[in-house]
């Protein structure tokens, strides 16, 4: 049996989870990450939603070699027209245009019926095939659709030259033996299937997208739609690394696998958590914290003695190592580059060089450095957007019996600026001494602290999001210090909103 093609959706409908806006150069690195993963198709994003995605997608495209790279369209000219235009550079372009073919969607939504929904794909999916060889057609809402309805239009696609169909599960609602029936529903009833590529997409409502995707795999489907982390809208996607790494440890049920390079999975899934702000909760399967990690007594002895007495993977299967350096103040350069490059990170001379000194002064006030404190500098200190606002200095002052007040100093383009707030908290005091330096009327919508590694030194993490005209910006910050880390989020965050789009740059530009 031919391996199962893995489509990764991590940039488009990955980053539709609420709170997440990447730029575009961390959606290219994230990219050339997925190509060293060798998945086989990505789905850049969505070019007609907006000119810097527009301009992501066309860069993936000229950059990004190994994998299909597909552009999303509506079923009309237009989205399909300016999707060709962003991916037409890639070495193989794909227009992945869709429409909805349920009852609920074609009524409430849409406004069209059945029949003009069949001449819409009829004519979308003929635009875009005379536009490029590789064209996926979707049925949004497939699994709420008539069974008999999907079929007519799958047909029409599959005439007008679609090399691959993908059944949506868009609101995750069905279940893996309904999944199974309609897969082979659409097999037996629609001419040609077998010359095209059967995907399926299904979404995790209710906890199910992966043992959906799978449940279609054992029915015919020979592609998988997934995110990294399972990330995506409400409550996510198909998770990738579980896909993978079930099909992969249960070859002999599934009997096939993917091309995936599953040695990957462990760093594009701490690149995805760090780039979007989406912590990864302890114990997801695969890439959590916990996935490896054994506490009781007896596993800890069967482990020892045997490692399959308790593990079905082995860690080193998906990235992570068994042993490891210990780093600290007395390690010299040589020691921290090679540390890096076994964490599977590709850094210039000058990078290490910058990131030599922030790891000294970690190690000036933490005994042991540990590869989650490396991976977590490596992250917040490479991925962050341009600083046009700058922490120079704060200072905070609480204590049971008194008022919380801070004192910041930023330097806001070139011009350095000075503030004191009082709060109902030391960190609200901080954000609020913050905003006056800035002059930006924000809301701060999501706060989240934790520690990165164990112990009294540990480093401290700060992930929040904040909103400003309707639109969210994440921000993340680094430090023993938590109310520093706190600082270092929030102008992480501000630094976002400034270079997210001219409205935001000319606002920020009155303020000062």
């Amino acid at each position: 049996m031919a391996p199962v093609r893995i489509f990764d959706t991590t940039l488009r409908d990955g980053e539709q989870t609420p709170g997440v806006n990447l730029s575009p150069a961390e959606k290219l690195e994230i990219a050339r990450h997925l190509a060293r993963l060798r998945v086989d198709v990505i789905e850049a994003g969505f070019p007609i939603s907006s000119k810097g995605e527009f301009e992501a997608v066309r860069a993936i495209a000229r950059e990004i070699s190994g994998p299909v790279i597909a552009g999303l369209a509506r079923i009309n000219p237009e989205d399909i027209y300016r999707a060709y235009e962003a991916v037409k550079e890639a070495r193989r372009p794909m227009i992945h245009t869709f429409v909805a073919t349920s009852e609920i969607h074609m009524r409430y939504k849409l406004r069209k019926s059945p029949e003009e929904i069949i001449e819409m794909t009829r004519v979308g999916v003929r635009t875009a095939k005379s536009l490029t060889n590789e064209v996926e057609f979707s049925a949004e809402d497939a699994t709420r659709s008539d069974p008999a309805f999907l079929c007519k239009v799958f047909q029409v696609a599959v005439d007008e030259g679609a090399t691959c169909i993908n059944i949506p599960d868009t609101v995750g609602y069905t279940t893996p033996a309904e999944f199974k029936r309609l897969v082979g529903t659409i097999r037996a009833n629609v001419r040609g299937i077998e010359n095209v590529i059967i995907s399926v997409h299904c979404h995790d409502d209710l906890g199910l997208a992966v043992a959906n995707s799978l449940s279609a795999v054992e029915a015919g489907a020979s592609q998988i739609e997934c995110t990294v982390n399972g990330i995506g809208e409400r409550a996510g996607n198909t998770s990738l690394e579980e896909v993978v790494m079930a099909l992969r440890t249960r070859k002999d049920h599934f009997g096939t696998d993917t091309l995936v390079v599953s040695e990957q999975i462990y760093r594009v899934s701490r690149l995805v958590s760090a780039l979007t702000g989406v912590p990864i909760q302890p114990n997801k399967a695969i890439v959590g914290a916990n996935a490896f990690a054994h506490q009781s007594g007896i596993h800890q002895d069967g482990v020892l003695k045997e490692r399959l007495t308790y593990e079905i993977i082995r860690p080193e299967t998906i990235g992570l190592s068994s042993s490891r350096i210990v780093l600290g103040k007395v390690s010299g350069r040589h020691a921290f580059s090679m540390r890096l490059e076994e964490l599977g990170y590709s850094v210039s001379q000058e990078e290490v060089d910058k990131l030599f000194v922030k790891f000294k002064e970690l190690a000036d006030r933490k005994r042991d450095i540990s590869d989650k404190d490396i991976e977590a500098l490596v992250d917040s200190e490479l991925f962050r957007v341009p600083e046009c606002v700058v922490l120079d200095y704060y200072h905070v002052s609480a204590g049971n019996r008194t008022v919380p007040t801070a004192t910041v100093r930023l330097s806001v383009g070139s011009s350095p600026r000075e503030e004191a707030a009082s709060g109902d908290g030391p960190v609200d005091a901080l954000f609020k001494a913050i905003d006056r330096c800035t002059g930006l009327c924000v809301t701060l919508t999501d706060y989240s602290l934790r520690a990165v590694t164990s112990g009294k030194d540990a480093l401290g993490e700060v992930t929040l999001k904040i909103t400003h005209n309707g639109r969210s910006f994440s921000g993340r910050g680094l430090s023993m210090d938590v109310i520093e880390a706190s600082a270092r989020a929030y102008v992480d965050a501000i630094n976002r909103l400034y270079h997210s789009g001219p409205e935001e740059r000319a606002q920020t530009s009155a303020a000062g």
